[in-house]
């Protein structure tokens, strides 16, 4: 039996035999697991020294993987990324003819001194018409085809007259415009080159997760090609756009930098430089980038078509809260677009009805409104796709073709529909004062000649439905997802849900012309 002294002599002998000590064989000490104990072995030294050289070599493997590791999480030098990918990066100046001369006397029109001011500047000019001024912008952007496409956002160029590109290497070129999508903030550009012009591809932006290192080069403040270096702040930023998807980073980014690239660690675009918050215009470190997965779709459209062809669904939706989901039976956590009008389109077409809550679009779970916009619009026009919906109590799969946002015409239907009497009884209940929807009050409160249902007419100020935003004029159309007409069919489907020992109702509200659901939770 060996203890742990004799462990140590043996690993010091076999340390002593490997460096040339004089000694044809050596004791290797093994730990026999079945025994629970440590017994030795007798080996020649030139399997020791082959040993030895082993767990050295292994050890020096180890260490380089961590270091490499190391090195990827914090980079000693964004040189070599700079190096490469900036060749692609372009300075975009824009330029626009301004009527409006610098001198120009600002006189509210009509007023008593329009025609004094206008006859003094007429005798300025000697009669002839005001000079023209040519204002400039610049921007940033960058290439993604060696024939000469170059992405930026839209605002950078929106009503430039002329439109240059200046590269790397400090040559210009005219660009023209091949197509711009106002709803993401991008354009694309094109520019002719005699040689194949260096470009960048886009990255995954999914795989981007806070904390990660990132790279922006742009013209920032009109400065020319400048980097500089960040890390991802946060994901799935919405500035104001049905499509935003905006990556926040603290890389600096000024006014200037507008339509430049966004780099991961392998020199891949992930986002578009879009915006920035801060009180003063200049960076402080909250800067939102578009990200790539949304802006490559409609770049590649933009370069096919010259316009976006988004995939269009024919619905209103809204978020599912919890009081929502609380209300549905058998519906479980809060997800899913929760739809409150269905007009004609592909929806209808395909059997959606307002109140199904939408949760598999063409295979993908649907975690948010936003997120079904977002794949409804990647969809290609024309597919025929399978929704999940959830409804009375189940899911369902529907097949829909997807028609074409940018084609879709909303219409409502101006058929006549029967007018209630307006002496019908009017009721109270969980602080609404409801009445029948008749003529007048269609006029009263301007509801569209299409919304039928009940109409609300007094809303206690202390009220839950007051807190939920309900107020005289809008008009409850489902009560559980079943129809109502009249004030008492209202009062006996939440009598109903009382009865079955339903904590909330839910509501289908029109207010303004739009639909939205409200759940109340039921007085005892």
């Amino acid at each position: 039996m060996f203890n742990r002294h004799t462990l140590e002599a043996g690993l010091l002998n076999l340390h002593l035999l490997a460096n040339g000590a004089d000694c044809p064989r050596v004791m290797y000490l093994m730990e026999d697991r079945k025994l629970n104990q440590i017994r030795a072995v007798s080996i020649p030294v030139a399997q020791a020294n082959r040993m030895l050289l082993t767990l050295l070599a292994s050890f020096a493997l180890m260490l380089g993987a961590a270091q490499s590791l190391r090195a990827q999480a914090t980079p000693n030098s964004f040189a070599d990324l700079a190096a490469e990918v900036s060749p692609a990066v372009v300075n975009i100046t824009t330029s626009t003819i301004i009527n409006r001369p610098m001198d120009q006397l600002n006189v509210p029109q009509g007023s008593p001194f329009d025609d004094l001011f206008r006859h003094f500047q007429d005798q300025n000019n000697g009669g002839r018409p005001a000079p023209q001024q040519r204002g400039t912008a610049l921007g940033s952007g960058f290439i993604v085809s060696a024939d000469g496409y170059v992405v930026t956002n839209n605002h950078v160029i929106a009503d430039a007259e002329q439109i240059e590109i200046e590269l790397r290497s400090g040559e210009k070129l005219p660009a023209t415009i091949v197509g711009t999508d106002k709803r993401t903030d991008i354009a694309v550009l094109k520019i002719e080159s005699d040689t194949p012009l260096p470009f960048v591809t886009f990255g995954n932006s999914d795989e981007m997760r806070v904390g990660d290192w990132v790279l922006a080069i742009g013209n920032p403040l009109g400065q020319g090609f400048s980097v500089s270096a960040g890390i991802v702040s946060a994901r799935g930023r919405t500035l104001s756009g049905s499509y935003d998807d905006f990556i926040q980073t603290d890389a600096a980014i000024n006014r200037g930098n507008s339509g430049g690239p966004l780099f991961n660690m392998k020199g891949e675009v992930v986002g578009v430089n879009t915006a920035i918050l801060s009180p003063s215009g200049g960076s402080i470190g909250i800067g939102f980038s578009m990200a790539s997965n949304v802006v490559s779709p409609v770049v590649d459209q933009l370069e096919k078509y010259g316009e976006t062809r988004r995939g269009w669904l024919g619905v209103r939706i809204q978020t599912v809260t919890e009081d929502i989901a609380n209300a549905l039976d058998g519906f479980g956590a809060p997800r899913g677009a929760l739809v409150t009008d269905v007009p004609a389109g592909p929806a209808a077409d395909g059997g959606i009805k307002a109140g199904d809550v939408i949760l598999r679009f063409d295979g993908q779970e649907v975690a948010s409104t936003r997120e079904l916009v977002r794949l409804v619009a990647q969809t290609p026009v024309g597919s025929t796709v399978r929704v999940v919906v959830f409804r009375d109590g189940g899911t369902k799969t529907l097949l829909v073709t997807l028609g074409r946002l940018e084609e879709a015409m909303l219409t409502s239907s101006t058929e006549g529909r029967p007018v209630a009497p307006a002496e019908a009884p009017q009721f109270t209940i969980q602080g609404l004062l409801l009445g029948q929807l008749t003529e007048e009050y269609r006029g009263q409160f301007m509801i569209p000649s299409d919304v039928d249902g009940v109409v609300i007419l007094e809303v206690d100020a202390g009220s839950q439905a007051a807190e939920k935003g309900l107020r005289p004029g809008d008009v409850i159309m489902e009560v559980s997802q079943n129809p109502v007409r009249t004030p008492k069919d209202v009062v006996d489907r939440i009598q109903t849900a009382r009865d079955a020992g339903r904590r909330s109702i839910l509501l289908l509200v029109n207010s303004g012309g739009s639909g939205r659901f409200v759940a109340l939770a039921l007085a005892p």
